[in-house]
């Protein structure tokens, strides 16, 4: 996964209204109802079926950190796609989509002006025409670099133009190296 695909996944598990189970049973048995079989629960985790059934059945409590990192990632993946669609359909088509990001802009300006890129920090709102782009591209498969073009028009529009009162001669933004970038819709 990319940086973009990865701030979508932390902002989508901010959309639960519970929490997912606690306990690995709990866990277990939840991934056991969404693939139906322990082998296909042991060949997401990359585990035996036979240490799947240990959890499901409560024998074994501890799984290694990194097999424990994978029984919860496949959980939160899964959990409550009707609260995250949702969330999701409310930020395309009415609240927007707020970046928060450190990265480093780089621009195509008129000459005469500086278009050299250097790093910002930016926490940009977004309207929601961007979070239906961001969102239709995702699933579409986009590459991260189609996704951080998504968000570079959009903060070329919202932050540089200020929505076409200033930098009108600007005509290309692009973001480069992210150091760190957070979404929340």
């Amino acid at each position: 996964m990319g940086e973009i695909e990865d701030a979508i996944e932390r902002a989508d598990r901010e959309s639960f209204t519970w929490e997912p189970p606690k306990t690995l049973q709990g866990r277990i048995n939840f991934l056991m109802k969404q693939l139906k079989t322990t082998k296909a629960v042991a060949q997401e985790l990359g585990v035996t079926q036979r240490s799947v059934e240990r959890y499901r059945k409560g024998e074994r409590k501890h799984p290694p950190k990194d097999i424990a990192a994978k029984i919860d990632a496949a959980v939160r993946s899964r959990w409550q796609p009707p609260a995250r669609k949702r969330r999701r359909k409310q930020a395309a088509a009415a609240t927007g989509i707020t970046v928060e990001t450190r990265a480093r802009f780089g621009y195509t300006a008129p000459v005469g002006t500086t278009d050299d890129g250097r790093f910002r920090r930016l926490t940009v709102h977004l309207p929601p025409a961007y979070a239906q782009r961001l969102f239709d591209a995702r699933d579409a498969g986009a590459s991260d670099q189609e996704m951080r073009g998504i968000i570079a028009d959009g903060f070329k529009d919202v932050y540089f133009q200020d929505g076409g009162g200033r930098a009108m001669g600007l005509s290309d933004v692009e973001i480069n190296d992210i150091d760190d970038l957070d979404l929340d819709f």
